[in-house]
C-alpha cells in the first residue's frame, strides 16, 4: 500500500491594494510635520491655529451644558444630515452673510476634508475631470486622486483667469470646478468680485459644477467681505459651499458642513452613512451652543492672528534672498513666498530644517507642472516674538 506524503504547506499572497491606493502618496505637509514635531523647531510648515486662542472655557461649558440637560440625546445615534439645532444656527449664520439658507440646505459633515469626499464620491467616476487652481490645496488633490479623476489646473493669478477657465471648459469637458476663492490654501489669495461673476457665469452657460470650499472666509484681517460665488447670478443650482469649524473653533471637533442643492445633497447624505453613519452627536450639541459667543471668539482670533500676520510680513525683507516676492494676503492662515529661480524649496528644506525652523515647499501644491522656488508659510501658530525668530533661522538656513 502507498502512502501519500501530504502536500507541502505555503502561503498565497493577498490580493493587492486598489490602484487608487497605491499611485495616490500621502501628504508631503503631513510627512513634514513628523519630521518637524520637534518642540525647539518654529513651525511655519502647519495649517494649525494658535492653541492657546482656543475657547477652552467656553467650550467646556457647552459640553458641560449639553451633557447635563440632554445627556440621552447627546450620546445617542444621530441622523445622518445632523442635528437640526446645529444645522438652524447654521442656516441662520449663513443667511445673515449673504446667502438665504435653510436646515434643509446642509448636511453636517465630519470636518470639512469629508465632505470633499461625499462629493467625490456622489460626482465623480474614474476618469471625470476635474478643474483646479494652480497651485491648489493638497488634500483636494488627494481627493480628486483617490476618486480616480483627471485634475487639471486652471492658470491664474488673483483665482483662475476667466479665459482659461472656458477654453479648458470647452476643450476638457470637466464635471467639476474646485475653488478655495478666499484666502486660499496655499497662497492666501482672494478671488476679485468680477472673476467670481466670470466663474458662475461660465458655469452656467456649460454645464459645470462648483465646489467653493471657504475654511478660512472669517479670519478677514483687513478690506472688505467678498461675497460667496454661490451669491452670483447662474451659480444658484450648481455650487456646493464648504465650510468648517476647525479654523473658528477648534479643529479638533472635527465638525464641517456642506450646501449643496437638493438631489446632490441627498446623494452627498447616502455617502455619509456608507462612511460613519453621522457626526459625533455630543461635538453638534455643543456647537450649537456654542455658536451663541462665536463671533466674539473670532473677532479675538481675528485680532491676534492680523498682528502675526504683520510680524511675517514686516520680517520677510530680511529672511529671503534680493528678488524674491511675496503676497500681502487679507486674512487666512498663509502667505506665498517665490524665490529666485536658482533657489529649489524642496531640496533647501532640509538644511533649513537644521536650523530648527520650518516651511512647506510649493511643489506638490501644483496639478501641473510646479514651480519649484516657490514656498507655503502659515503664520498663525507662533507670536510675533517667535516668528521674528523663526525668519532669522530661516534666513540662515538659506543662506542669507
Amino acid at each position: 500500500m502507498t502512502v501519500t506524503e501530504p502536500a507541502a504547506s505555503s502561503t498565497a499572497a493577498v490580493p493587492p491594494l486598489a490602484a487608487r491606493a497605491r499611485t495616490v502618496g500621502g501628504s508631503p505637509v503631513r510627512d513634514i510635520l513628523a519630521v518637524t514635531a520637534r518642540p525647539e523647531v518654529i513651525n511655519f510648515a502647519g495649517g494649525l491655529p494658535a492653541p492657546e486662542l482656543f475657547d477652552r472655557e467656553g467650550i467646556a461649558a457647552a459640553f458641560h451644558q449639553v451633557l447635563a440637560q440632554v445627556p440621552e440625546r447627546a450620546l445617542q445615534y444621530s441622523t445622518t444630515e445632523g442635528e437640526p439645532t446645529l444645522r438652524a444656527g447654521l442656516a441662520a449664520r449663513i443667511s445673515t452673510q449673504g446667502l438665504p439658507t435653510t436646515p434643509d440646505d446642509l448636511l453636517i459633515t465630519t470636518g470639512s476634508q469629508q465632505a470633499l469626499s461625499l462629493l467625490s464620491t456622489a460626482l465623480l467616476d474614474p476618469g471625470d475631470t476635474v478643474l483646479v487652481e494652480s497651485p491648489c490645496y493638497l488634500a483636494a488633490l488627494q481627493v480628486f486622486g483617490l476618486a480616480g479623476a483627471r485634475v487639471v489646473a486652471v492658470p491664474g493669478d488673483d483665482g483662475v483667469d476667466p479665459a482659461a477657465l472656458e477654453d479648458l471648459i470647452r476643450r476638457e469637458r470637466p464635471k467639476l470646478l474646485y475653488l478655495v476663492p478666499t484666502f486660499q490654501n496655499p497662497t492666501g489669495r482672494t478671488m476679485p468680485t468680477a472673476r467670481r461673476a466670470a466663474v458662475a457665469s461660465a458655469a452656467a452657460r456649460h454645464g459645470l459644477w462648483i465646489v467653493e470650499d471657504d475654511p478660512y472666509g472669517e479670519l478677514r484681517y483687513e478690506g472688505e467681505r467678498v461675497p460667496w460665488i454661490a451669491t452670483h447670478p447662474g451659480a444658484e443650482d450648481r455650487t456646493v459651499l464648504l465650510g468648517s469649524f476647525s479654523k473658528v473653533m477648534a479643529p479638533g471637533l472635527r465638525l464641517g458642513w456642506l450646501r449643496a442643492p437638493g438631489e446632490l445633497l441627498r446623494a452627498c447624505a447616502v455617502a455619509k452613512q456608507a462612511a460613519d453613519l453621522h457626526t459625533p452627536t455630543l461635538n453638534q450639541l455643543a456647537a450649537a451652543r456654542y455658536l451663541d459667543v462665536l463671533d466674539a471668539h473670532v473677532a479675538k482670533v481675528r485680532a491676534v492672528y492680523g498682528e502675526r500676520r504683520n510680524a511675517m510680513l514686516a520680517g520677510l525683507p530680511e529672511a529671503l534672498p534680493d528678488g524674491s516676492s511675496w503676497n500681502r494676503p487679507e486674512g487666512g492662515m498663509f502667505l506665498w513666498a517665490r524665490l529666485p529661480d536658482s533657489y529649489d524649496t524642496t531640496a533647501l528644506l532640509p538644511q533649513v530644517v537644521k536650523q530648527d525652523v520650518a516651511y512647506v515647499p510649493g511643489a506638490p501644491f501644483y496639478a501641473a507642472t510646479p514651480d519649484p522656488s516657490t514656498l507655503r508659510l502659515c503664520f498663525v501658530t507662533q507670536t510675533p516674538e517667535e516668528i521674528g525668530e523663526g525668519l532669522r533661522r530661516l534666513a540662515r538656513g538659506l543662506g542669507i
